[in-house]
């Protein structure tokens, strides 16, 4: 896969942002293929789609596209804050791709895919309302938190301006299903513990060890008056599900993503 753009479609422009869309966009609609059914290309919806950016014209998949000159921090920008919750709420959500590129070299830095299962509340930052003074005087935004999305949902597809196969990328985006469920709540408790393993610097480790996190878990759910409960049937929930394996005697090992 080529990672460059195709300069000449910035001629006659002077905005940098306007040379950022148009050169992002018809990379990804020129070289991306789908990375849920491996077809070789998606298309790209109309100008100011609701919802999302592209779609795979075989599977129906959509993917919404995040882009930035330079390395992402933390966060990203995303639209209103009430409409995103509602979204990943009902499942309606489409995939993410998040981009980073360099207008310098002219080429795609980095690509990863976001699978639209790994979407919780929890990763989602609500901004402060607009000024009274501003266009949309109380509009709420909101911020995706790349951090709280678990490695296991920030699936490469481009490092460092370099094109991984795509039979790899396709074998991690099959490996990330095994955490897909539909239930908000369900997803919800799946995706914290599922951070807390991997916070744990080891392969090996202890139910002991997923037990020191009680803390922060209780401030995640206050109402839960459980919580190691609640951490034994989601480690449950995890080696079932292929994620983590029980060695016996409250010994566990993490399982690594296909090869």
């Amino acid at each position: 896969m080529e990672t460059s753009f195709n300069v000449q479609l910035a001629n006659g422009y002077h905005s940098k942002s306007q040379i950022a869309r148009i050169l992002t966009e018809n990379w990804t609609g020129t070289h991306m293929y789908c990375p849920v059914c491996g077809w070789p290309t998606i298309s790209k919806f109309p100008n100011n789609q609701a919802v999302a950016d592209f779609y795979c014209p075989h599977c129906n998949n959509q993917f919404e596209q995040k882009s930035k000159n330079g390395a992402f921090g933390n966060k990203i920008a995303d639209g209103a804050y009430g409409t995103f919750i509602q979204r990943i709420s009902s499942n309606d959500n489409p995939d993410f791709f998040l981009m980073s590129y360099s207008l310098e070299k002219m080429r795609v830095e980095d690509m990863f895919f976001v699978p639209k299962y790994f979407f919780v509340p929890e990763i989602v930052e609500k901004r402060k309302p607009l000024a009274e003074t501003a266009k949309r005087a109380g509009w709420i935004g909101c911020n995706i938190l790349l951090d709280k999305i678990p490695a296991q949902g920030r699936i490469a597809i481009v490092k460092n301006g370099v094109a991984l196969d795509k039979e790899h990328v396709l074998s991690q985006v099959k490996w990330s299903q095994k955490v897909k469920t539909q239930n908000m709540e369900a997803r919800g408790w799946l995706m914290d513990i599922l951070h807390c393993v991997n916070a744990i610097n080891s392969t090996f480790f202890t139910i002991d060890m997923v037990y020191a996190f009680e803390e922060e878990l209780i401030l995640k759910h206050p109402d839960n008056h459980n919580i190691r409960a609640k951490i034994r049937q989601q480690l449950q929930q995890l080696r079932n599900r292929g994620i983590i394996l029980f060695l016996g005697n409250g010994q566990y090992q993490k399982i690594s993503k296909a090869d």
